[in-house]
């Protein structure tokens, strides 16, 4: 099997080539106690040199680095990776990446380049690729050498090819998962893609079946999801083209010299424009305004048109019942009722005086009281 290639760290300011192969795992470190040399040392001697180095990494000439690479420091104070897996695509262009280390504690800078010139492969690709899901550990872990050959070794025991590849590792995250609980000592999960030159093994084969028979192969050291396990033939797999336009030479065609307005423009009439927006919505109002007054002052009937046009006899009726009630309103003010005892004058035996009554005489009937209090 061939472990991926793990390149040591840069030992000179001069450009740093390494040639990785295309379909193969790439991984390059980027350790800090070498760029530690970079910055001056700490003020105190004696000190331990611990300073926060982060690493910022991206295609010379451009603000980013090429799509199939990634980079990834988990914390200041740890060695930065970069890995990616280069396609034939790639093959015979040199790619030179830009690194620049940081140092937070003395905000000094320092920058090397790396130059990696991808190369062709025979076996490229293996025609047989299994994809695992790992869940108990995160990406800069599996990027170590260690871990991914005893991976690399746990996968061969099963599966037994002559040639075992790694040809990718994705973090789950970059995969829609989510973030861990920082509880129980969680981990983000990873994907990792090996291929290799034989058909699958019947071990394999059967993780698609409720029992598994090789996961105890696995279960020292990785915990292996075989739900999202993932099987791929590609010599059965039917290759999909998509026809692209031509880009062409990305000059526009010739159209004539540019020719700009004229400085002396001519004045705009709103003339129009006021009568559309003013004068018409104001004469549809007044037209309006004169049919309402019409129809509530002229065309009022009155009250002597309305009695011509009723009979004779409903008047006489109506002019009776009037008078009536008017005759009954005269004679219920001029009645003359005897008051009660509660409002004759009273007499105080004691001294002799005669109490005025509580209400005058002119006391209205309708509102008297039944009973009144004497002083």
């Amino acid at each position: 099997s061939a472990l991926p290639q793990l390149l040591a760290t840069e030992m000179s300011h001069a450009d740093r080539n390494v040639y990785p192969s295309a379909g193969v795992l790439f991984v390059h470190v980027l350790e800090r106690e070498y760029f530690k040399g970079e910055f001056p040392p700490y003020p105190k001697s004696g000190d331990a040199s611990n300073d926060p180095i982060t690493f910022n990494t991206n295609l010379m000439g451009y603000p980013d680095r090429p799509g199939w690479l990634r980079y990834i420091q988990r914390t200041p104070h740890s060695d930065g990776v970069l890995y990616g897996s280069p396609t034939a695509e790639h093959v015979g262009k040199p790619t030179v990446i830009e690194i620049t280390a940081y140092n937070r504690r003395t905000f000094e800078t320092a920058r090397h380049n790396l130059v990696i010139n991808i190369m062709a492969t025979e076996e490229f690709p293996l025609p047989y690729q299994a994809e695992f899901y790992i869940k108990n550990m995160n990406v800069e872990e599996m990027l170590a050498s260690e871990v991914l050959g005893d991976f690399l070794g746990a996968v061969k025991n099963v599966w037994q090819p002559e040639r075992l590849n790694a040809i990718n590792i994705t973090s789950a995250l970059d995969r829609g998962g989510r973030v861990p609980l920082p509880i129980n000592n969680l981990k983000e999960g990873v994907y990792v893609m090996v291929g290799a030159d034989v058909p699958f093994s019947s071990c394999l084969r059967e993780e698609m079946e409720p029992v598994i028979s090789c996961d105890k192969k696995f279960r020292a050291q990785f915990h292996i999801d075989w739900c999202k396990i993932s099987l791929v033939d590609i010599n059965k797999v039917v290759p999909v083209y998509i026809t692209r336009p031509d880009p062409g030479t990305g000059i526009l065609p010739e159209f004539g010299d540019y020719n700009p307005p004229s400085e002396s423009l001519k004045s705009r009439d709103y003339f129009s424009d006021f009568l559309i927006t003013l004068a018409v919505p104001s004469a549809v109002a007044l037209v309006l305004f004169f049919i309402l007054g019409y129809t509530m002052c002229c065309r009022r009937e009155g009250v002597e048109k309305r009695n011509m046009q009723t009979p004779d006899i409903q008047l006489v009726h109506h002019s009776s019942i009037q008078k009536s009630t008017k005759e009954l309103r005269s004679m219920s003010k001029n009645r003359e009722i005897s008051w009660p005892l509660s409002t004759l004058p009273v007499f105080n035996p004691v001294s002799g005086e005669v109490v005025p009554p509580i209400h005058p005489d002119n006391y209205e009937t309708t509102s008297m009281p039944l009973m009144q209090t004497q002083t």
